[in-house]
């Protein structure tokens, strides 16, 4: 009996190998990351109030936060944050890296209930609890991060015939938003402008990691600038961040804060890591367990989000309302709950 415990014992172990370094340092500069965008939108909120305090506000048309160095440091602070989640692709797969951004939003609404005052009722902490504990779960078991020595490597997974049908679906689809969809329903609904960025976004990632794994390979002595296919991922990361960028900020210019944050999250990190389970075949190195475990992971910190975003304006008690009107007071929101302007987009 001692010798099947045992046995079993071992196997398990056998079977679990950790994380790897290089996953590690990916987790780190996740974490990191996080934690510096989740408190940039605090910072930067802050440094609007004291900007639109003695001059126009930013929700007006307003740019006297341009001259507030606290807004400044916010910005500082977000730019360090995208700089080190651009670094965690180079060490750790996007099934690892890309949800994890959800923390940025438990950090986000934790510092704003502490700082901004701004009520986080049981369901926000609800949400962040489920954030968490599905974060923890892919982590514990995310695959590890593929072994490549040289940017050639990636150019042929990334024109494996595979990735090519996922790039040519998602670039015709872009398409047919763009000139079918954006005309008719870009203005009434969200998933238009939402798809564009989602779609773009899950090759933007893609590219962005190509070059993490460039620059890692090039600071190590393998210098990888020298093959034209980096500057084919630097000029596809430009377009798809621009294409992206400019779609995000008409959703957040044209509907509720509330609905595109969720939407946009779910929707980008969905085909992120489709993308990348494509392009670099995650999942080819786990098993049936570790990759339902993880899709179960994934749900569960959706679920977090989507309660968090959904509930954080519900109070208790008659103070509703009361609530509810400050809060469109501070935003700018319109009648119909539309915002003229989403200031953390700045």
């Amino acid at each position: 009996m001692a010798e099947g415990q045992s046995g079993s014992g071992g196997s398990w172990t056998d079977s679990y190998k950790g994380m790897s370094s290089d996953n590690i340092k990916g987790l780190v500069l996740a974490l990191s990351s996080s934690f510096f965008i989740g408190s940039s939108f605090i910072v930067k909120k802050k440094g609007l109030k004291k900007a639109g305090a003695s001059g126009v506000r930013a929700g007006s048309g307003g740019y006297s936060y341009l001259y507030e160095p606290l807004w400044w440091v916010g910005m500082i602070t977000m730019i360090v944050g995208e700089v080190a989640n651009f670094a965690a692709y180079a060490f750790a797969p996007a099934i690892l890296v890309t949800p994890l951004g959800a923390l940025s939003i438990i950090i986000s609404a934790a510092l704003a209930h502490i700082i901004l005052h701004e009520k986080l009722n049981i369901f926000g902490i609800l949400g962040c609890v489920l954030c968490v504990v599905g974060s923890t779960n892919i982590v514990l078991h995310a695959p590890q991060e593929r072994e490549i020595d040289s940017v050639k490597e990636v150019w042929d997974l990334a024109t494996e015939p595979a990735f090519l049908l996922y790039a040519a679906v998602v670039i015709v689809a872009v398409f047919i938003l763009i000139f079918q969809f954006v005309p008719q329903y870009g203005q009434t609904n969200v998933m238009v402008y939402v798809g564009i960025c989602s779609l773009m976004g899950s090759l933007s990632v893609m590219s962005v990691k190509a070059l993490g794994i460039v620059l890692k390979l090039t600071f190590s002595g393998m210098n990888q600038l020298i093959y034209p296919q980096t500057w084919v991922f630097v000029l596809v990361v430009l377009t798809c961040v621009l294409t992206q960028m400019n779609y995000l900020n008409k959703a957040l210019d044209t509907f509720n804060t509330a609905v595109v944050s969720p939407i946009y999250y779910v929707m980008f990190t969905t085909l992120t890591i489709l993308a990348s389970v494509i392009m670099f075949k995650d999942w080819d190195r786990q098993n049936p367990t570790q990759i339902i475990t993880e899709i179960c992971g994934f749900v569960t910190i959706l679920s977090g989000t989507f309660l968090l975003h959904k509930t954080k304006d519900m109070v208790d008690g008659a103070s509703t309302s009361a609530r509810l009107s400050k809060h469109l007071e501070e935003d700018d929101f319109g009648a119909e709950g539309i915002p003229l302007r989403h200031q953390d987009s700045m």
